[in-house]
């Protein structure tokens, strides 16, 4: 079996790791989140920059404090357009925990205020966690494939857990127990659907929308399609596709949306729009959708949700265009050096 499906199959494992350290680690981490801090940055790179996305606004929605999400390289390189004054917290993302944009943010975060600093990572054994306050380490998220999938629902989980216990709302924490069991159903379920849709190379180009936290996670399942299938994508804000980028949309696209629950009506009548000019439509959710969850969860803990069955549209497509995913084009697992 590819080392890249076999880390899509099998990532409930880490979901559940991911889950138990955030909130067995919280005596460690809380404690950093406090009345002071003003404003939170997540940062990263490629997958976790989109990562950083989806957890800045889901972070800000549950705690009501501002968050933003951004490249590592530019709070790296342009600092004064990420720090403003007051006190805020980092965290910083990397899998491998020695990506070089990500280790240069955290050192000039340092330089440049008295904020605290959050690492989440795969690895304690990398610069990443030894130049945090707090290492939030999930090794059951390690992986051997350059690109990253079981390390970044592992670690976006890490993310959804700071903004629960964060925020206070332990009333979710049972909740999120369920994820892993949820997954290990949802995963054999989606497959023979997903395999069908990847395959199909009458589609030409894909686009994924995704409304509030889910606009990082369809930014992320545009790059394992363009990753693995070497195939045109992009994402988009589901209401911004009407803008300028619907003038693409012809019998050979296929348009993923994230149905959430807020805007679920304006959603589905953007996917309605674009099948009534000849787009494919594919729609994930928690009911009524092309895919349905049926999780029974909030819709704030539901995200990982969504990666799975995109991550195994992206490997199918791949192995049906005679590519190797385990060995994407011009790609390494680990990106170190920033270059001067």
């Amino acid at each position: 079996m590819s080392i890249t499906l076999e880390e899509i199959l099998t990532q409930p494992n880490a979901w559940q790791e991911a889950i138990e350290v955030t909130l067995n680690q919280a005596r460690t981490w809380l404690p950093l989140w406090h009345q002071d801090i003003d404003y939170v940055l997540f940062t990263g790179c490629g997958s976790t920059y989109y990562l950083s996305l989806a957890a800045a606004t889901l972070f800000q929605r549950l705690t009501h404090r501002p968050a933003r999400g951004v490249p590592g390289s530019e709070l790296a390189l342009n600092s004064s357009t990420v720090i403003h004054p007051g006190t805020p917290l980092l965290v910083a993302i990397s899998r491998s925990g020695a990506t070089g944009e990500t280790l240069r943010a955290v050192e000039v975060f340092r330089q440049r205020t008295q904020g605290a600093v959050i690492a989440i990572t795969t690895r304690d054994d990398q610069p990443l966690a030894s130049l945090a306050d707090v290492a939030l380490v999930i090794k059951a998220g390690q992986e051997q494939s350059v690109v990253q999938t079981r390390s970044f629902a592992a670690m976006y989980l890490v993310t959804v857990g700071l903004a629960v216990l964060a925020s206070g709302s332990h009333q979710m924490i049972p909740a999120m127990g369920q994820l892993p069991s949820i997954g290990r159903r949802l995963i054999p379920a989606v497959r023979a659907m997903m395999e069908t849709l990847g395959q199909d190379l009458d589609i030409t180009h894909i686009y994924f929308l995704g409304s509030g936290f889910l606009y990082g996670l369809a930014a992320e399942a545009s790059l394992k399609v363009k990753e693995m299938s070497l195939t045109h994508s992009e994402p988009f804000h589901f209401l911004e596709f009407r803008h300028g980028p619907m003038s693409m949309v012809d019998e050979n696209t296929l348009l993923v949306g994230l149905l959430s629950e807020r805007n679920r009506q304006h959603e589905q009548a953007l996917l309605d729009e674009m099948a009534d000019l000849g787009a494919r439509v594919l729609s994930l959710g928690e009911r009524t959708a092309a895919l349905s969850f049926h999780s029974g969860l909030p819709e704030i803990l539901r995200g990982v949700l969504y990666l799975p069955p995109l991550q195994l549209m992206a490997y199918y497509r791949a192995v049906a265009r005679g590519l190797n995913p385990d060995h994407p084009r011009h790609l390494s697992a680990v990106v170190k050096a920033l270059d001067a």
